[in-house]
């Protein structure tokens, strides 16, 4: 699945979507990619002269993967997906330009519209980052 047809499951658009294509997906398990260019608009100021990708925004990526995963669900077509909340972030590897992320993400449960998933995003096979999200499905 390619930038096109991500767009036609989720709203975000240039300069916030952070997903570049899915490798897999399934109802519970998704696998996308973001190819991180150093032209993205937040290196202007995260850091000039050590660029590095905001540890929220690796999050943010893992986030829009796991809405793909979601909200292709004929049940949420055409929905919203917010944050409700994280736990268990952390950080392991920076990520700068040149890096391609590799995002894992897991839907762990389901009830209602409310969601639990599990992710992760790799640099290479390095560990970059890990969160448990949770997610609500709005209008």
């Amino acid at each position: 699945m390619d930038i096109h047809d991500i767009k036609k499951i989720i709203p975000h658009r240039e300069p916030f979507i952070l997903v570049d294509q899915i490798e897999y997906l399934d109802d519970e398990h998704v696998v996308a990619l973001k190819h991180v260019t150093g032209q993205e608009d937040f290196f202007r100021g995260h850091f000039p002269g050590h660029p590095v990708m905001p540890g929220v925004l690796i999050i943010e990526a893992m986030a829009q993967a796991g809405a793909v995963c979601v909200l292709k669900r004929d049940a949420f077509r055409g929905r919203l997906a917010f944050f409700a909340g994280m736990d268990k972030v952390r950080f392991k590897r920076q990520v700068i330009p040149g890096d391609t992320i590799r995002l894992d993400v897991r839907l762990k449960q389901l009830r209602g519209t409310i969601g639990f998933a599990t992710g992760r995003a790799y640099v290479d096979d390095q560990l970059a980052a890990s969160a448990d999200i949770i997610f609500a499905i709005g209008a």
